[in-house]
């Protein structure tokens, strides 16, 4: 008989620690990548941010002298008549600005989804306001808006008054609302095109052959499948109209007598012009916390699922 010698191989390592070394690896490399850009954000977005709440603890003035004074910023803030004037104004222009420009990035939105001759010429001109400095089209609208501006006459055309829109109270608002629908539906206009771009064309068909109009297709079809889409609209479109301030300041300097004087532009004047920088902080402090709020309130309204 002979025997038989069995010599066995060494037990192999797993997979999955090296994989999972492998992978960490990349993370560690990834992570590498974004430090600069994550160094960046921290030092000039959550810096400032940290050192406004702590100003707005403190009278800080023009000479560089910290003096404590714990929430009575917050007091005077909310003792002021200004404020909450500035804080009307600012909620009127929101409630203006922010349906208009979602009712016309969606309708620009639903013109140009599908694909026809010039239809990327035409998207390339709707978005083209997005890229142009809004310094330079406040400029313009200034005097688009003038009682001698194109504005005035076609509206006098009409049977109404020929005046300047930046001078009425009432109308000064609405005209600061058209600059901004102008200035940023191209924007808005992209994020939903992309979004009505993964909506199944079955699904339009199939609701078209069972007889449903135009109107029920983007109620019961269009509009659910861009909830996602709306929700990052409308809160991007809040956040920027509570921070307007670049319009205002080049259009009618807070004018007349502060029918568009806002939140932002009421910081800029304690911050920069009476150089008491601790109010300052102290609105810039509410801001954030109002807008904060209002997003959260659309996200349980609008971003939940149904």
């Amino acid at each position: 008989m002979t025997a038989t010698v069995t010599t066995e191989s060494p037990p192999r390592r797993p997979a999955a620690p090296r994989a999972k070394r492998r992978m960490s690896r990349q993370t560690r490399v990834g992570l590498l990548f974004v430090l600069p850009c994550f160094l960046l954000f921290l030092v000039f977005r959550f810096g400032p941010a940290i050192a406004g709440v702590v100003l707005s603890l403190f009278d800080y003035t023009i000479d560089g002298q910290l003096n404590w004074k714990g929430l009575d910023n917050f007091v005077r803030l909310f003792d002021d008549p200004t404020f909450w004037s500035a804080l009307r104004v600012t909620a009127i222009y929101t409630v203006i600005s922010v349906p208009v420009t979602l009712a016309v990035s969606v309708g620009m939105a639903l013109l140009v989804r599908r694909g026809f001759r010039g239809s990327k010429l035409f998207r390339s001109i709707f978005f083209l306001p997005v890229v142009t400095s809004l310094v330079l089209a406040a400029v313009v609208f200034k005097w688009v808006f003038s009682a001698d501006g194109p504005w005035a006459s076609f509206v006098h055309l009409l049977g109404f008054p020929q005046e300047s829109w930046l001078t009425n109270s009432f109308l000064v608002l609405p005209a600061l609302a058209i600059v901004s629908v102008w200035a940023r539906f191209g924007y808005d206009m992209l994020i939903i095109l992309a979004r009505l771009q993964d909506l199944p064309r079955e699904q339009e068909e199939a609701a078209l052959v069972d007889g449903a109009g135009p109107w029920k297709r983007f109620r019961y079809i269009i509009l659910p499948h861009l909830k996602p889409a709306l929700f990052f609209v409308v809160v991007i479109e809040t956040t920027a109209s509570f921070q307007v301030f670049d319009l205002v300041y080049v259009m009618t300097g807070g004018g007349p007598v502060r029918s568009s004087y806002t939140l932002v532009y009421q910081l800029y004047d304690q911050g920069f012009q009476y150089f008491d920088r601790g109010y300052a902080s102290a609105i810039g402090v509410v801001l954030f916390v109002l807008t904060l709020v209002i997003a959260l309130v659309q996200r349980w309204v609008i971003g939940r699922k149904g």
